[in-house]
């Protein structure tokens, strides 16, 4: 993987080889700018006294991990690759559990934040200066005479306004070490129906797997009106609608993670997928758990499939299209099946970070893969907002204090400690955790005094890991055909 470069000014010139750039740090000529990606700054040259070819940021947007490849268009290199992990699925969690505690504050007339629902001052109509309407730049009057200003962009909800922010910020951070001259981003919209059903066509789409059927009524069918685990045996009357993935675990209400079980199973799985209820039932003798053991996969075997990251990415495909527009470089937009035939006419292998390398027709046709292993980036976040912390309850316990830099250091800065005496004496190497009083946690090591910390890295927000490599440096992608 090459190393970015950038001039005595902070501009960038063309990446160079990693054995070049220790040689130009050993001889005094550069300095290190950045650890994560690895970048220098050269004390001697300027721009406009080298040779800068265009490289192209390449993008494979997905809901679980996205893609990057840095594309030199002059030589048909990759020179850089990364993948990036979303925390997607961390962030529903989190705002499920917050919408819970702030919910049994209100039913406990305990203090508590307000909801904030048309509780702003209105904003002024574009037109004539009146009360517009929510989420419009018009009141209801004159809508009709700025139809472009009706439909607004579409607010994201946080889980997926956290991959698009993701990948944007990557491309702007790139944008600023390396001389980017424009951006392919693979823009795929999945057909949901057709996943479920390749033969579905015509009138199909319109009437779905449930038409004329209510949700209990479909699944009372489907399951014979009896218990899906139990079979009856509880003599549990009542029959309920069982989620399979719990709601509290990023289950959802589609038919597919749907069942019917009576009370009785429903109680007694509680916050258990059937596979983890069939691990703690399979030493139990009662003959209505050996039951319940031997039907937990049956169920799981009517299901199909999630679509959930099928549904991200057809969500956030136009934000992520708008967002990287306003870059201020040319954007280039790739489907799905041209990404895939440029993978196997090159024979590489299947790779998120060598997928975004195949994206688009400005792909060349000798493409030389230059790049790897591919730096693993995973999104933390930059902590949390809330600076009271509670208790399960929802009851105070602590506050965090107003200051969140101490002695230079922030918490989640990457820092280097060398521990001359004591319990944890050695070097440290990991994410801090600073304190007031000086004592910091450094990786799994507590109370390390801030003098023995050097900065590596600040936080950012992401954490880098470098993955182990599949494809040997300088392999051409080429393959005839």
């Amino acid at each position: 993987m090459r190393v970015f470069v950038l001039d005595k000014n902070r501009q960038p010139l063309d990446p160079c080889h990693p054995a070049r750039a220790r040689h130009l740090l050993k001889v005094g000529r550069a300095a290190v700018f950045c650890h994560q990606p690895f970048t220098i700054v050269l004390k001697d040259r300027e721009v406009a006294n080298s040779i800068v070819h265009p490289h192209r940021v390449k993008l494979d947007p997905g809901s679980r991990m996205t893609g990057v490849a840095i594309l030199d268009e002059s030589t048909a290199t990759v020179v850089w690759g990364a993948e990036i992990e979303h925390r997607g699925q961390q962030i529903h969690l989190r705002m499920v559990a917050r919408a819970a505690l702030r919910r049994g504050r209100r039913f406990r007339h305990a203090r508590y934040r307000a909801p904030r629902f048309l509780n702003r001052h209105p904003a002024p109509c574009i037109v004539c200066g009146g009360n517009a309407r929510h989420g419009h730049k018009t009141c209801r009057l004159h809508a009709s005479q700025r139809p472009e200003v009706l439909a607004p962009p579409r607010r994201l909800p946080p889980s997926l306004e956290s991959r698009v922010a993701n990948v944007e910020t990557w491309a702007k951070r790139l944008s600023r070490l390396a001389p980017v001259a424009a951006i392919s981003a693979e823009m795929v919209r999945f057909d949901l129906q057709k996943i479920e059903n390749s033969e579905i066509h015509g009138v199909e789409y319109q009437q779905g797997e449930r038409a004329g059927y209510e949700v209990k009524e479909y699944l009372l069918l489907k399951f014979g009106h009896t218990c899906a685990y139990c079979g009856g045996l509880s003599q549990d009357p009542v029959l309920e609608v069982e989620h399979l993935t719990p709601k509290s675990r990023g289950g959802t209400n589609r038919l597919p993670n749907l069942a019917i079980a009576c009370d009785t199973c429903n109680q007694a799985k509680g916050r258990r997928t059937p596979e983890e209820w069939a691990q703690t039932l399979k030493d139990c003798q009662k003959e209505i758990d050996v039951v319940r053991v031997t039907n937990c996969g049956r169920v799981r075997a009517q299901a199909k499939a999630p679509l959930k990251d099928a549904a991200a990415v057809n969500a956030t495909r136009w934000a992520l299209w708008r967002r990287l527009s306003q870059i201020g470089l040319p954007v280039e937009a790739g489907s799905g099946g041209l990404t895939k035939f440029n993978r196997t006419r090159f024979g590489l292998p299947k790779e998120h970070w060598l997928d975004a390398a195949c994206v688009g027709v400005s792909t060349p046709a000798g493409l030389r893969v230059d790049a790897g292993p591919a730096l693993q980036i995973k999104a933390t976040g930059h902590g949390k907002r809330q600076r009271c912390g509670t208790d399960r309850h929802g009851f105070p316990i602590r506050h965090a204090p107003r200051a969140k830099r101490f002695f230079g250091f922030r918490t989640g800065d990457l820092v280097r400690a060398e521990v001359p005496k004591g319990k944890y004496v050695g070097l440290h190497v990991g994410r801090v955790g600073v304190r007031a009083a000086g004592s910091f946690r450094v990786g799994s090591a507590d109370g390390i005094s801030w003098r023995h910390c050097n900065l590596i890295h600040l936080a950012d927000g992401f954490e880098y890991a470098p993955a182990s490599p599949r494809l040997k440096p300088g392999a051409s992608g080429a393959k005839e055909r």
